[in-house]
């Protein structure tokens, strides 16, 4: 008997390992020679018992063969659950294998037996958590009459696979880690939460399924009372046009009980529902001004921000505000809670936004990613009022360019005219322009950048603006890259405004890539932005910033685009950097005891924090203003001693250096 207990498997095994080689092989010679034989074995493994543990230990033999190719698979830090749910449950065999193959690596990243430098095990963790949640249908043990009509057995491997995560990943506590996995997301405020709406939704049908037992759950119950509902009139979820009428036979009183159920349940949340659309298109067409601030649950500011631009409001609420586009609603009280209207440009920008002429090409672009309940422009101006709402929950999706997110965020936040005029030449004219050292540099005819593909896992105006301004970065880029210094010297205070500091400070020799007086780039950080060192000068305007990422094993990942917000004593009396990361999930361990932290030491929705030196230790390379720089020689021995201790026992080390 072969040590697999099993001769079909121990066979199976061995004919497996030959075809991996055979296609290594044929890889090395040829980078495009075809997988399909050898994912048609891992599919007859698959339905082998002991086949996933057969998969599972070649999982990175596999990788090295070249089985994921350069597809989306070969970047694992790009890949997102809701596309993966699709991969899985909604493809043809060779793409389920894939995506199933990419499952097991993750899960070998998560135990610690499969180190990947693009992925760190808790991000690798948070994926396969969601993937779960949006899988939660196949706790039952019985298929779905769509996944028993799939050809050769997928819909069988698939909940195989579930299976055997579940086992992997502890099955007594599934439901409270996925419920508390997308609270967790919800507390960064994401703009995109389509993925957590589906996680809900699967939460929803797992809390109903009576073979299931999840009496008491009440933290479940909250998400899916949140979205199904929300409000008195809603509570068994009857339906948008049986609400709808129910709010026309409510009296006044009713109507303000209704309208602030909804907005304290989406303050608590972040997340609007469809049955908030309707009302507060009931609430518009009946002319109810005093009723829409409480809604939206404006405070003093929002509402002033609401009156004074009454008519911008309406007509926001009119072309933007549907139940297909609810999230929108919570966007829109945002934005108002941050007065944005209140700087006439941005009014004016509105105005032109909601009569946009959006080009053919955008327009279905548009809709083939949106889909076509209303017209693109209604999904674009949606858009807008998420990110104008809430700039630190703009994430990167499935798009590599960081630098890009970073401007959509920075503008958003400090300069939304100027981001809507980029998005209205983007939008008509298929072309934005940016000045770069007195010349102007139009996005027409550049090379791609970064992204090689328009993006589709992204929000609207993501998805419109992103590859015009990946497009300027890189030709900034190309026009730097010559130099003797890192080309972010440069193009950040061109690409993103004014208020980006001149003074820079890169931990590398841009030539050698070795480290050079490390000492003194951290004390020039200090100096900068410690309020004890620096004069106690505040930042007073964000500023973008290289980190060198880790995973919780304090093994370098890579480069990173962030951007530093303020320094400043968390509540817990400790000083903490507070900074903005375009990756969708702040909440990262980078090892040695660095775990950035999204609440509970004073962050913002949409911020990560962590104490100065534990950020310091992972920073590359920053910009400082040269007229306001404190006392470098002021920073104690054992402060810089600390920083250099994590960062050259980490990314710093002679094989690790980016």
């Amino acid at each position: 008997m072969s040590r697999f207990g099993n001769p079909a498997i121990a066979n199976a095994s061995m004919q497996f390992d030959v075809a991996i080689a055979d296609f290594a092989r044929a890889r090395r010679s040829d980078n495009t020679a075809s997988s399909i034989g050898l994912l048609e074995r891992a599919r007859q493994l698959m339905l082998l018992p002991g086949g996933f543990d057969v998969l599972y230990r070649r999982v990175k033999t596999l990788e090295g063969a070249g089985i994921f190719g350069t597809s989306d698979w070969s970047k694992p830090e790009l890949l997102k659950p809701a596309l993966a749910r699709q991969s899985l449950r909604a493809a043809g065999a060779t793409t389920t294998v894939v995506e199933i193959i990419s499952e097991l690596r993750m899960l070998a990243v998560v135990r610690g037996d499969f180190f990947h430098p693009g992925i760190s095990s808790e991000q690798a963790s948070h994926f396969l958590t969601q993937v779960m949640a949006l899988n939660l249908d196949l706790l039952s043990g019985s298929l779905s009459e769509a996944d028993r009509e799939r050809p050769k057995q997928l819909g069988v491997i698939v909940q195989s696979l579930y299976q055997y995560l579940v086992d992997h990943l502890g099955y007594a506590s599934l439901l409270d880690s996925l419920v508390g996995e997308v609270w967790r997301l919800l507390q960064q405020r994401p703009i995109q939460v389509d993925s957590i709406r589906e996680m809900i939704g699967q939460i929803a049908a797992c809390l109903y399924d009576p073979s299931l037992d999840t009496a008491g759950n009440i933290n479940a119950s909250l998400l899916v009372q949140t979205l199904f509902a929300p409000t008195p009139a809603s509570a068994e979820d009857p339906g948008l046009e049986v609400y709808r009428q129910r709010l026309e036979d409510m009296d006044r009183e009713a109507l303000i009980s209704e309208a602030e159920c909804f907005s304290r349940v989406m303050g608590e949340t972040g997340l609007a529902s469809p049955y908030h659309a309707v009302m507060l298109r009931f609430l518009r067409e009946q002319d109810a001004d005093d009723l829409i601030p409480k809604a939206l649950g404006l405070t003093m500011t929002g509402q002033d921000d609401y009156f004074c631009y009454t008519a911008l409001v309406k007509a926001l609420i009119d072309e933007a505000i549907f139940p297909e586009t609810c999230q929108s609603v919570y966007g829109l009280a945002m934005m108002l809670e941050r007065g944005s209207l209140f700087t006439s440009p941005v009014a004016q920008s509105l105005w032109r936004q909601i009569n946009l002429r959006v080009s053919d090409e955008n327009r279905e672009l548009i809709r083939s990613v949106f889909g076509d309940a209303h017209p693109p422009r209604r999904f674009l101006l949606a858009g807008v009022l998420n990110l104008l709402g809430q700039p630190l929950g703009v994430g990167q999706g499935n798009n590599p360019t960081c630098q890009s997110a970073i401007g959509l965020s920075l503008w958003a936040d400090h300069e939304a005219d100027y981001l809507l005029q980029l998005l209205a030449w983007a939008a008509r004219d298929n072309e934005i322009l940016i000045r770069f050292e007195g010349d102007e540099v139009s996005s027409k005819n550049l090379e791609p950048g970064l992204v090689k593909e328009v993006p589709v896992d992204v929000d609207p105006v993501s998805l419109i603006l992103i590859p015009h301004l990946d497009r300027i970065y890189g030709e900034m880029w190309r026009r730097c890259s010559e130099r003797d210094d890192d080309a972010h010297r440069w193009i950040n205070p061109e690409f993103y405004g004014w208020w980006v500091n001149h003074g820079f400070r890169v931990a590398t020799n841009v030539i050698t890539g070795e480290i050079e007086d490390y000492d003194g780039f951290i004390r020039h950080f200090y100096a900068s932005y410690h309020p004890y060192y620096n004069d106690s000068m505040p930042l007073t305007h964000p500023q973008p910033a290289g980190i060198a990422v880790t995973d919780s094993a304090a093994r370098f990942v890579g480069r990173h685009a962030i951007v530093i917000r303020r320094v400043c004593l968390s509540p817990h009396n400790d000083m903490r950097v507070y900074f903005f990361n375009p990756n969708n999930d702040s909440g990262q361990d980078w090892g040695q005891g660095i775990n950035c932290s999204t609440r509970g030491n004073g962050e913002i929705h949409g911020e990560a924090s962590l104490p100065i030196a534990e950020f310091a230790s992972r920073l590359y390379a920053f910009h400082y203003d040269k007229l306001e720089l404190g006392d470098i020689s002021a920073i104690p021995e054992e402060e810089i001693a600390k920083v250099s201790e994590l960062a050259f026992g980490s990314w710093a080390t002679d094989d690790n250096e980016p």
